[in-house]
């Protein structure tokens, strides 16, 4: 048995221990998940619907606790409100279509034969959730899942331990089987030692690359699915035509919310070298207005980051790019940075992508600006990162921003926004940021697999 500890971001405090299970344990509570699955899933799909739905209005109930708690152990300020509103909409909306997208596809239906095809659960799904948003990468695959008719076992990150036993309990009270949804407190290997051995249908999991990796070694052989959502090296960009004060307010918001901890935040931005200038005294200025320190104080904008390493790895990147040429744009020292997880924020400018900063996932509240001449420079920057999760566009012609957004190598285009999850539109990603995808009804494809009935009529 191992002890798992989060350590509050805010003072370095010990918030909140659980053990891990035994594999032994594991196991029962997967036997446990496999047995109650078929019952779950002979419901009718509204009853399924109904639960889920209600499951995540009983988390809305808990949002006044939820808020400071995510706060104690990750670091988001509380005058953000948390993530139950997101989860609403993602859940409801996966509700709403899941009568269409979970439909028989009939191929003929007539005197002599019917043909057609059924989407039938996985079985039991694991999802290993990040601590960033863990409601609302966690929401994404257990909607889905739940209604599709499969359970579901949750492990969440450390880092944020209790947001799992909420989301359970919540399910829980509004009347989903206590076995079809199970939070689980695992280590890695025993993790590893369950998927190795073929315990779950599908895994859905979000996280680092090495994590992934992790993950699809365990699975190898087992020809169990696998989604991955990992890294991320998000880049905008503001062309000759954009409106630079919507687009510096978007990108550094999108550059800066949760300090810089979001999957699709905004990492690296290319400016038209003609509003460039510009560009940048805008971010400077919503940067400087920022307000670091405690989150939970409600003049907060800017918490601590979720733990020391990553802030030490942001600080590393922007000490090596500095030393490298890079300009800093921001004045630190107005910032209460304590070198440790209270991290100032900073823009970098005359930067390359020589350098890490520009390159590797930073996941911290740092982004360099880049001038460009063209869209195809613009292009080339934009394509020349190991990640593919999302582009942002700032441009006035969308048929321009379509075309430009045919050419970049990523899981979404935005034009004129950033760092939102569309419920509607598939979430995905491609090279290093992972494959499969969330969400919209492609979502429901990988928590069920497709079974075909031909039937000869005598």
């Amino acid at each position: 048995m191992t002890m798992l500890e989060c350590i509050s971001p805010i003072d370095g405090s010990v918030f909140a221990t659980r053990p891990t299970l035994s594999a032994d344990e594991a196991a029962s509570a997967i036997a446990r998940a496999r047995a109650a699955q078929p019952a779950w899933a002979a419901r009718p799909l509204d009853d399924r619907i109904a639960l889920v739905r209600a499951g995540v209005a009983r988390l809305r109930d808990m949002n006044d606790e939820a808020v400071p708690e995510l706060a104690h152990m990750m670091g988001r300020p509380v005058r953000y409100g948390g993530e139950i509103g997101g989860v609403e909409e993602r859940a409801n909306y996966m509700a709403d279509i899941a009568e269409q997208a979970l439909a028989p596809f009939v191929v003929e239906d007539g005197p002599a034969f019917e043909r057609r095809i059924l989407r039938e659960p996985q079985g039991v799904v694991l999802v290993v959730s990040p601590w960033n948003y863990p409601y609302l990468t966690a929401i994404n695959t257990i909607a889905p899942a739940l209604i599709a008719g499969n359970a579901v076992i949750l492990k969440g990150a450390t880092q944020t331990l209790l947001a799992g036993e909420r989301l359970a309990r919540a399910f829980h009270e509004a009347g989903v089987p206590e076995d079809v949804f199970q939070n689980l407190f695992l280590d890695h290997a025993t993790t590893s030692d369950l998927i190795a051995r073929r315990s779950f249908g599908f895994v859905n999991f979000t996280g680092s690359v090495a994590g992934g990796q992790a993950i699809e070694r365990a699975a190898a052989g087992t020809f169990t699915g696998v989604g991955l959502e990992l890294g991320g090296k998000d880049p905008g960009y503001v062309l000759d035509d954009a409106d630079v004060d919507a687009a510096a307010e978007t990108l550094i918001d999108g550059a800066m919310f949760n300090s810089g901890q979001c999957c699709c935040g905004i990492e690296r931005i290319y400016v038209h070298q003609n509003l460039f200038d510009t560009f940048v005294e805008k971010a400077k200025a919503i940067v400087d207005a920022y307000v670091l320190g405690n989150p939970l104080n409600t003049d907060t904008t800017l918490g601590p980051m979720a733990h020391l390493r990553f802030a030490d790895l942001v600080r590393a990147q922007t000490s090596e790019a500095i030393a490298a040429g890079a300009r800093p744009v921001i004045d630190t020292a107005r910032f209460a940075d304590d070198g440790g997880t209270y991290l100032a924020p900073q823009i970098l400018t005359d930067v390359t992508h020589d350098m890490r900063v520009m390159r590797e996932e930073s996941f911290g509240p740092v982004v360099g600006i880049m001038p460009v001449g063209s869209d195809d420079e613009a292009v080339a920057l934009m394509n020349d990162s190991e990640f593919g999760l999302t582009a942002s566009l700032w441009t006035a012609d969308a048929e321009r921003a379509a075309a430009i957004g045919a050419r970049i190598e990523t899981g979404t285009v935005f034009m004129n926004r950033c760092d939102y999850l569309d419920p509607g539109l598939c979430w995905t990603g491609c090279k290093d940021t992972g494959r499969g995808g969330a969400l919209s009804h492609i979502g429901y494809q990988h928590v069920t697999r497709p079974k075909s009935y031909h039937l000869k009529k005598s």
